[in-house]
């Protein structure tokens, strides 16, 4: 095979760290971070060197508690990123088939690409509430299918992968020897507004499942990197070992204060929810007053994915960062270029200004 195409870049992370930044920021996928200084860390509770060799024990213990699985089902991870990278690493090789839901988060799709694997897809529809139809997976399944990647909240979207369609999709797999990777990273942000939703981690509905995901999105807790991979016992060994390539020993205090951090995280998801619950709200009152706009909306989750009905994305991004200093992510990155992702996780005072800045936008574009 000829691996000189594959990429060694994500377009949309080189975008994210080079081309996001504004004064009225609505491209962040997350909550706004958490301030260390709420966390009431001690000096004790860090170290700069410790036992991290195949998991730090008190952070596998505290992952498998949040995550309701034994600890030798944990591979904890530098955010979920790395996460996914050892995951599908771990279970394909180059010339594999790979099923990846579109739209994607574009570094899934670039990591499959670069991994060597043979990409097909299967649709999440806008005109279906980008929900997962069991249906259309069954379409373009087929022998040869060893993993299928689902993101669940949907990234761009922020709506679920229902059960019963992870069900049906997992049947799928099994019959034919494939796993599934479900990204959760956005699936935090159901948890941080209580159990009563019943959303539960795909993790439990069989081992052909293997989940991602991290602190990061739904608590503000991006500095601290902790990721990490479910996975049946003998796989979650064979992850750690690939992990010897990548990461070697992780950032001990780090591991330390995702420690902290997990003992507080009813606390750290009081305040995540306030701010989002309050900031949907703003948002979906915002698209009310929109008829250029249409939109999904779910009832959590920290970003949403409106499509413009009729202008140019371009254009649109174009004059919001020149002439409003405003960021969103142009669909682009999502392979729905109409479309544009806006975060809802920022400090309401900015989301109020940059929706604002949109409005003026949108109303000059006419």
């Amino acid at each position: 095979m000829n691996t000189s195409k594959r990429p060694i870049e994500s377009p949309y992370i080189e975008w994210a760290k080079l081309k996001s930044h504004a004064k009225f920021n609505l491209a962040a996928s997350g909550v706004v971070s958490y301030p260390l200084r709420e966390l009431g860390v001690t000096m004790e509770d860090i170290e700069l060197s410790g036992p991290s060799f195949y998991g730090y024990e008190p952070l596998q213990q505290a992952l498998a508690a949040k995550s309701g699985v034994a600890a030798d089902c944990v591979v904890s991870a530098v955010g979920t990123s790395l996460a996914n990278h050892l995951a599908m690493a771990a279970v394909i090789v180059a010339g594999d088939e790979v099923l990846i839901e579109q739209p994607v988060y574009e570094p899934l799709l670039s990591l499959a690409q670069y991994l060597g694997a043979q990409i097909k897809r299967f649709a999440r529809r806008f005109e279906d509430g980008f929900r997962i139809n069991p249906e259309e997976v069954r379409r373009q399944i087929t022998p040869r299918t060893r993993l299928i990647v689902i993101t669940s909240l949907h990234n761009p979207s922020s709506v679920p992968a229902e059960e019963s369609a992870l069900r049906q999709v997992g049947e799928m797999a099994r019959t034919i020897g494939a796993r599934i990777l479900v990204d959760e990273v956005y699936l935090e942000a159901v948890l941080v507004q209580g159990p009563r939703l019943g959303h539960r981690s795909a993790f439990h509905l069989g081992n052909e499942f293997i989940v991602t995901s991290s602190l990061t999105k739904a608590y503000g807790l991006s500095g601290l990197r902790c990721g990490w991979i479910l996975a049946e016992p003998d796989l979650a060994r064979r992850i750690w070992r690939l992990n010897d390539l990548f990461d070697v020993i992780p950032a001990h205090s780090a591991e330390r204060l995702s420690v902290v951090a997990l003992k507080r995280l009813v606390q750290i998801s009081v305040r995540a929810r306030a701010l989002l619950e309050k900031n949907r709200a703003l948002v979906y009152e915002f698209l009310d007053t929109r008829d250029d706009l249409e939109c999904v909306r779910p009832d959590f989750g920290t970003v949403i994915f409106p499509r413009l009905k009729n202008g140019n994305m371009d254009d649109l991004c174009k004059c919001l960062r020149e002439k409003y200093d405003v960021t969103i992510v142009p669909g682009k990155f999502f392979e729905m270029p109409d479309h544009f992702r806006l975060g809802i996780g920022c400090e309401t005072e900015t989301l109020v200004a940059g929706l604002t800045r949109l409005g003026a936008a949108l109303d000059a574009m006419r």
